[in-house]
């Protein structure tokens, strides 16, 4: 893919970056396992509409499974793993392949429910894996890559993001409509578990008799508590902001993200195979150029004034609610699907500068709890309400708009997209004044 490799140039191909082999290695392991981690996550958004017609669901307890029912323990587990995952003499490595084999197993076993409960405790279990990777990879990142490269390689790793939910929505679609939802669960949650060997054995601790590469950073000495560690992040203000625009822009992704694919099967009549291919190239594809832009122009004009690290996510994000305004409203689904492009690209750019910024805002004792307060934010609260309240919201709207009940929720959802973009600006105003060197 172009992107990919566009960035991981940017990152580590070349000589001057000062990253070696093992470290380059890393990150592209790093965004495999996070690839994996976003196509079992998201799946369920292009399987919804033949799992809620098989188990005979409401709306509601679509939007229950999609969100609540993973996000909830994600995001309560995350911050006492990611303490441990600061600690000096933790394997983050370890951590990562154990999580990665517990989600993925849960995955398989989703496949095997056979009504809403069962689905329901299968999801909590993918949940529960799942909060061990990203604190734990984004502390491993921002110990082994130099400060400014920071938001490009934290970027590639986001790039996992919209590559798994590409690869979802296009595996999920075409095995569902060949041998049914169960099966399509099966196929991707299985490969998770030799992944998870593949880290255990390749991948390194840098704490562990190794130099910290790049990064000019020890090991901490002594453990910041957790009261220490969350009085020092909560202290700046441009934490808070990132933190108020990141959550609300996953709770408008992740609500678009499952109803999007629905208003297309519902609205437009598509398939879920067309319906799944359409999507993959607006949310694959396009987000993941916005999320590489999105790194690279952090790096390049945060190098000149720190206050651009966040400039393109808030205007960009500024300019995406009337044109996905415009896109739901279009009646023909081509064109309808032609102008989620330039959105999704803006809406992506925030992951790598997000990220970055936070990952500069703390000490390096702190990077996985700030990261994981991150987490605990956009899944609780993106995760969480996101998908549930738009089907909540569907569900209510449905006796004055009938099939069209989906359609309606989005319009409101694209213009809601000024609130991060808002705050992303207000937080930039303060990175000059807060961002550490280091």
């Amino acid at each position: 893919m172009n992107e990919k490799t566009a960035l991981a140039g940017s990152i580590g191909a070349s000589p001057d970056t000062g990253l070696s082999g093992q470290t380059r290695t890393m990150l592209w392991i790093l965004l495999i396992v996070y690839i994996f981690n976003f196509l079992d996550r998201q799946i369920v958004n292009i399987l919804a509409e033949p799992i809620k017609t098989d188990l005979g669901l409401s709306d509601t307890e679509l939007g229950l499974l999609a969100g609540p029912a993973f996000a909830v323990f994600y995001a309560l587990l995350g911050i006492p793993i990611a303490r441990y995952a600061d600690r000096d003499g933790s394997n983050r490595v370890r951590l990562i392949s154990l999580s990665l084999a517990i989600w993925s197993a849960m995955t398989a076993v989703c496949g095997l429910a056979q009504n809403f409960v069962q689905l329901l405790f299968a999801r909590i279990g993918v949940g529960v894996g799942e909060a061990g990777c990203t604190p734990a990879a984004h502390s491993l990142i921002s110990d082994s890559v130099p400060a400014a490269k920071r938001s490009s390689a934290i970027a590639f790793y986001g790039l996992g993001v919209p590559v798994g939910s590409l690869l979802g929505l296009i595996i999920g679609g075409v095995v569902n409509d060949i041998y049914g939802w169960r099966v399509a669960l099966m196929l991707v949650g299985a490969p998770g578990m030799l992944l998870a060997l593949v880290v255990l054995f390749v991948m390194r601790e840098p704490r562990h008799g190794r130099t910290v590469e790049a990064a000019g950073i020890a090991a901490a000495a002594k453990p910041l508590s957790t009261d220490a560690a969350l009085r020092e992040i909560f202290a700046s203000r441009a934490f808070v902001y990132i933190l108020i625009a990141a959550s609300v822009t996953a709770f408008l992704g992740y609500g678009k993200g499952l109803w999007t694919i629905s208003f297309f099967i519902r609205s437009h009549g598509l398939s879920t195979t067309e319906a799944g291919l359409s999507m993959a190239v607006v949310l694959g594809l396009e987000g993941a150029f916005g999320t590489w832009l999105g790194g690279k122009l952090a790096d390049k004009f945060g190098a000149r004034d720190k206050r651009h690290i966040l400039t393109f996510p808030a205007y960009g994000m500024a300019l995406a609610a009337p044109i996905l305004f415009l896109g739901y409203y279009m009646q023909d689904w081509r064109i309808a699907v032609a102008m989620l492009v330039l959105p999704t690209i803006f809406n992506a750019a925030y992951y790598g500068p997000a990220y970055g910024c936070v990952q500069g805002l703390v000490q390096p004792r702190a990077r996985a709890v700030a990261a994981s307060i991150m987490l605990f934010g956009q899944n609780l609260i993106g995760l969480g309400l996101g998908p549930f309240l738009f089907g909540v919201l569907s569900d209510a709207l449905q006796p004055v708009a009938g099939q069209e009940s989906v359609r309606w929720v989005l319009y409101g959802a694209a213009w809601l997209g000024l609130i991060p973009a808002f705050f992303f600006w207000r937080a930039s105003l303060r990175l000059k004044a807060e961002l550490k060197s280091g």
